[in-house]
This record gives structure tokens, C-alpha cells and sequence, in this order.
């Protein structure tokens, strides 16, 4: 008996468990089906607002003189004197002398050609008296043909006015000769290379320093092409007068871990357009970029110095400055109606940069435009709407 229900004991536990098995499947909860939704995408949304913008064109270049000079000598001879500040970077003014050539040489020749002047002239009054004392010996004779101008001395006075007037030019070529032992500033500047000292000796055309003018400083700013439109700036050569130029510029660079700013003027534009870089090359000029009549803690701005520009251009009334995410495709932006749905819209894009985009007509005051990046897009499609304020710009900002 107990062999049996050894045997058997096996099957009722497998029986037992599939019968329970039944009952729990058959006294099972009936599940509800639901449809399965989504929730709106979430955006951020940014309010219109026109407004005046002043267009700013950026730019970037190197300072250079205005005027820059090779001094030479005209006269030939050793040098025996240089001014303290003829060195390189020293600074004079105009009619300073900067070097002194030894005279001696020509104050020699000026003597010895006062005393050929004199006997020339000494000659010529001769002469003179000599022809009036032959016209009046004529005259006492009575005779009524005209005498010969041999008689009458008047090639011989002639003679005497030539040599005269020759030895008088000798003398002020002499005299300017001298004058020109001392190399004199043609205006303020500054010395850039020093090429010539004291004993040696120089000759004329051969160059003795490489200065430039101090009263103005100039800088190339290249703009491309496309960026002239947001200028007040002709660009027909013919008649291009620096005088009708009114476009500010302003300056900034780093000097000693320092920034500072200077302001200038755009005077002229460059006569061609580069073929490869399609750039139009402004030329700035800031007046007195030294300093020199004001006190002042901000550096010169000196030659060489690379400086960063912002070209003021036109001001432009009624559009809207936009972030450039905003911006789908070229010409299209997402407006958010009331009802939080989105419609596409075609905008004119005025000027388009890194960060913002400016639409100058196609938007109005106190609509909603999307600046989320979304992937997928539907004409119509509902969203959910955040208000973009500074407070979630900052956010936003923080934590990219």
C-alpha cells in the first residue's frame, strides 16, 4: 500500500498544480485597453517686438601711418651731428633739426661766389655806363641813321646782364646748398629706422632714416562685398570725396592685459575689389593716435598695433531681432498662434550673423515665434509653450 502511494504521490502533486493553475488564470483581473497617447512637444517661445537697429559691420586690421617718408640728403658730406631724438621710436616736430652735415665745404664755395657776384656786378655797371656814354657821344654828332649796336655797347651790356645773373644764381644754389647741411623735419613724427650717424659720410638719395608723420594714423579695414549694402558708403571712385565720408568707426585692442577703445573715422574706399577674398578694403583714420595734447592713462595707439573695428552703418526702423535658432531654412520662421500651433511663415531676412537673425518685414508686433530646434514639424501641429525670458536665457545659457 504504501508502495502505491509512493508511486502515485508524484501525479497528485502535478495534478494539483495545473488545477490551481486554472483557477488562478480563470480568476484573473480583466484588463482595461487604453489608447496610447503623447504629450505636445515642449518649446520655447520668444515675443515680437519692432524696434530701431543700428547695423554694425565688424572688421579687422593693422595700424599704419598716414604719411611715411624716406629722409635723404641733398648734399654730400660727413655727418657731424645728430638730434637726441633721431633714434628709432624717438619723436620730433616739424623744423626740428634732426642732422647736421659739415658746412665748411660749402661756406668755402658761398665766399668765393659772393666775390664773383661782385665782380660781375661790378662788370655790368661798367657796362652800363660805358653804353650811356656811347649813346650820348652819337647823339652829339647829329647824325640821323641808327648806329650800330656795337657802337651803341649793347651786346657787351648784354654780356655783363647774363654773367650777372649767372653768378647770382651760382650764389643761391650756393646759399640753399648750405641750408641744406641741416636735414630738417618736414612735419611731427616719428623716427621708424635709423640708417645713418655721426662721422659718417653721405651722399645725395641715399636714404638716412625711414620716418612717419604722427598727426594721424590710418588702419585698412577689409569688408566683404555683401556687407557694403549696410553702409553709408558710395562706392563710385570718380567722385569719391573723403570730406562727404561720415562713417564712424571704433577701435579696441589688447595692450598689456588691458582693453581699450579709440574712435576714427572712414575717410576712403580702396579703388578695386579683391578677385579672390571678395573684399572691399576701407580706410580708417583716428586723429593725434598718440595722444600727445591730451592726458590721458590709454595708450598710443601705435604702429603695428592690430586692432579689432566696428564700422557704424545705417540705422534701419521697424524690424525684429531674433535669435538665429529661430530661423528654419533660409526664409522661414514657426509663428505660435493662440491656440499653441505652429504655422510656418516666410520672412525677408535683412542681415543674418552667428547669433541673431534680423527680419525686416514679414513679422508683427506681439506675435510668438518658436526657438526650440524641433526635427520633425507639421503645419499646425500643437505644442506646448515655455515663455522665453532673461531669467530662462540665462538658464539656458548656463547650462550649455
Amino acid at each position: 500500500m504504501n508502495r502505491k502511494l509512493k508511486l502515485s504521490l508524484p501525479f497528485i502533486i502535478i495534478f494539483i498544480g495545473i488545477m490551481a493553475a486554472v483557477i488562478m488564470i480563470r480568476s484573473r483581473p480583466q484588463i482595461e485597453k487604453r489608447p496610447v497617447s503623447f504629450p505636445p512637444p515642449l518649446v520655447r517661445a520668444s515675443m515680437i517686438h519692432l524696434q530701431g537697429y543700428q547695423l554694425v559691420v565688424s572688421s579687422q586690421g593693422t595700424v599704419s601711418p598716414r604719411t611715411e617718408s624716406e629722409l635723404v640728403s641733398q648734399v654730400s658730406g660727413q655727418v657731424i651731428e645728430v638730434a637726441p631724438q633721431f633714434a628709432p621710436g624717438g619723436f620730433f616736430k616739424k623744423e626740428d633739426v634732426l642732422i647736421r652735415i659739415d658746412p665748411r665745404d660749402y661756406e668755402f664755395s658761398l665766399s668765393r661766389l659772393k666775390a664773383l657776384v661782385a665782380q660781375a656786378q661790378l662788370r655790368l655797371a661798367q657796362e652800363e655806363a660805358e653804353a650811356s656814354i656811347a649813346r650820348q657821344e652819337w647823339e652829339r654828332l647829329g647824325k640821323e641813321e641808327e648806329p650800330d649796336p656795337l657802337v651803341l655797347r649793347i651786346p657787351q651790356l648784354a654780356e655783363a646782364e647774363t654773367s650777372y645773373e649767372a653768378a647770382q644764381a651760382e650764389l643761391n644754389q650756393a646759399e640753399l646748398n648750405l641750408q641744406r647741411t641741416k636735414i630738417i623735419a618736414p612735419f611731427d613724427g616719428r623716427v621708424r629706422v635709423k640708417k645713418v650717424d655721426v662721422g659718417q659720410v653721405v651722399i645725395p638719395g641715399v636714404p638716412l632714416a625711414t620716418i612717419y608723420a604722427v598727426d594721424y594714423a590710418e588702419v585698412r579695414l577689409p569688408v566683404p562685398d555683401d556687407e557694403i549694402g549696410y553702409l553709408d558708403c558710395c562706392l563710385d571712385y570718380r567722385t569719391q570725396n573723403p570730406a562727404e565720408l561720415d562713417i564712424d568707426v571704433k577701435l579696441s585692442a589688447s595692450y598689456g592685459g588691458n582693453f581699450y577703445k579709440w574712435s576714427g573715422k572712414i575717410v576712403r574706399v580702396e579703388g578695386e575689389i579683391d578677385p579672390l577674398s571678395h573684399m572691399i578694403t576701407l580706410v580708417a583714420r583716428i586723429k593725434d593716435p598718440y595722444g600727445r595734447g591730451v592726458q590721458s592713462e590709454r595708450p598710443p595707439l601705435a604702429v603695428g598695433m592690430f586692432v579689432e573695428a566696428e564700422i557704424i552703418g545705417r540705422r534701419v526702423d521697424d524690424v525684429a531681432v531674433i535669435p538665429r535658432s529661430a530661423l528654419r531654412g533660409e526664409e522661414r520662421i514657426l509663428i505660435i498662434d493662440k491656440d499653441n500651433k505652429l504655422h510656418f511663415r516666410k520672412v525677408e531676412v535683412l542681415r543674418a550673423d552667428f547669433e541673431t537673425v534680423i527680419i525686416s518685414s514679414g513679422l508683427n508686433e506681439g506675435e510668438r515665434i518658436c526657438i526650440s530646434p524641433l526635427e520633425a514639424v507639421v503645419d499646425g501641429m500643437e505644442v506646448r509653450v515655455v515663455e522665453e525670458t532673461p531669467q530662462n536665457s540665462a538658464r539656458l545659457k548656463r547650462s550649455r
